[in-house]
């Protein structure tokens, strides 16, 4: 199986962001050691007693991305509470897009963590019911964390283009194609130095995830490559206990199979499907607005 997120690289350019949004609260938190960045968006009378959407980007992105900026800025108008955070991917005070130049030392599954972290920072601060929402890789995360880790607090998910991992597809193929390397005696030689208690230990790469010429430990090849059923956000979907709705944009290159893989498993009811129509990965413009409509449509009702 792999983890059908890899775009060409003029992704990295798009998911980069326009700067801060007016009217933000800017908030840290110490996480493992290091501190984590995130924006608050509450409504016009301030208050997150009602709810909070707790917004999750993609791979190795950040909370400033245009979508996060632009879903917060439309949940808003419709009177929404929102917090997006940075995960911090294993650095202190991590700002824009992940810096290849630094090797990788975070796991697909720290994200958990640091998804439950704030959870219990919004609690703390009196928040009514949360709504977990994640795009691309952290809609996998998000669903995940949903699956095995959700309190009561947590009404509500939405997984915007979430990261689907297919039996039919092969990780070692897509590696190949993108860095002209073989994967298998990397994953093989990763896995046995985790085995063996040597998961610290780094390993230089052809590639890894979208960085070129990377290095990486070989804890983090094994948890972004290796065999997890869990890194399927359709496997993980008949597991969640709360209502969630699935976005999909009907020109999603990234990830193009979410609407097929998720209509067998989309009652109308505890799991709702939409497409947007013409809407590619990034759902800019004016389908973020559109998925700003489903969301508040989706989570009013908790209100």
């Amino acid at each position: 199986m792999t983890l059908r997120i890899l775009a060409a690289s003029i992704m990295l350019l798009l998911l980069s962001g326009a700067g801060a949004l007016a009217g933000t609260q800017a908030v840290t938190l110490r996480i493992n050691g290091v501190t984590a960045l995130a924006d608050l968006v509450a409504p016009d009378d301030g208050s997150i007693a009602n709810g909070v959407i707790l917004i999750t980007h993609g791979t190795l992105a950040h909370k400033d991305m245009e979508l996060i900026e632009a879903l917060q800025t439309a949940l808003a108008e419709r009177g929404l509470a929102t917090l997006a955070h940075s995960l911090t991917l294993g650095v202190d005070r991590r700002e824009g897009m992940y810096d290849c130049g630094v090797p990788h030392t975070h796991r697909h599954e720290d994200a958990l963590d640091e998804i439950g972290a704030w959870v219990g920072w919004l609690k703390e601060r009196g928040a009514g019911p949360v709504t977990l929402l994640g795009h691309s890789r952290g809609g996998n995360q998000t669903a995940w964390f949903a699956a095995e880790r959700a309190g009561p607090e947590i009404s509500r998910a939405v997984l915007m283009a979430p990261a689907t991992a297919n039996p039919d597809s092969s990780a070692a193929k897509t590696y190949r194609q993108r860095y002209k390397a073989d994967l298998e005696p990397i994953l093989g030689k990763a896995a046995a130095l985790a085995a063996s208690g040597k998961d610290n230990e780094m390993m230089e790469l052809p590639g890894f995830v979208y960085c070129q010429g990377a290095t990486a430990r070989a804890g983090s090849i094994v948890s972004y490559y290796g065999v997890e059923p869990r890194r399927d956000t359709p496997f993980l979907l008949p597991k969640l206990k709360m209502p969630v709705l699935v976005i999909a944009g009907s020109k999603d290159s990234v990830v193009p199979d979410v609407a097929r893989r998720v209509k067998p498993l989309a009652d109308g009811k505890k799991i709702k499907l939409e497409v947007i129509e013409d809407a590619d990965h990034l759902f800019l413009d004016f389908y973020a607005e559109d998925a700003a409509d489903l969301i508040a449509a989706f989570v009013k009702p908790q209100s």
